[in-house]
């Protein structure tokens, strides 16, 4: 996916990718908006979406989790994945 200088990308991770059935999606870049902001748009690109990323999920930004609150920058690097879990 070719990333213009007004959009930002989201990756997806493990099970997130399975779901949605691709690696990553593009949308227009909002000044200001927050983590929490950008996944409600994303999953307003279909049910697949909103199904994958209703479930409890992991938020980064320039690989560093952040919490729903974070403000995202034109350039960073997105990422959504599932928590990761350990026995």
């Amino acid at each position: 996916m070719t990333n213009n200088k007004n959009s930002i990308e989201i990756k997806f991770f493990a099970l997130i990718r399975e779901q949605i059935g691709e690696p990553s999606t593009e949308l227009d870049f909002i000044e200001n908006e927050t983590m929490e902001a950008l996944k409600q748009r994303v999953m307003q690109n279909g049910e697949h979406y909103k199904l994958a990323l209703s479930a409890p999920l992991v938020m980064a930004c320039n690989q560093t989790i952040v919490g729903p609150e974070h403000r995202v920058q034109l350039g960073d690097e997105i990422a959504f994945f599932p928590p990761v879990t350990g026995g």
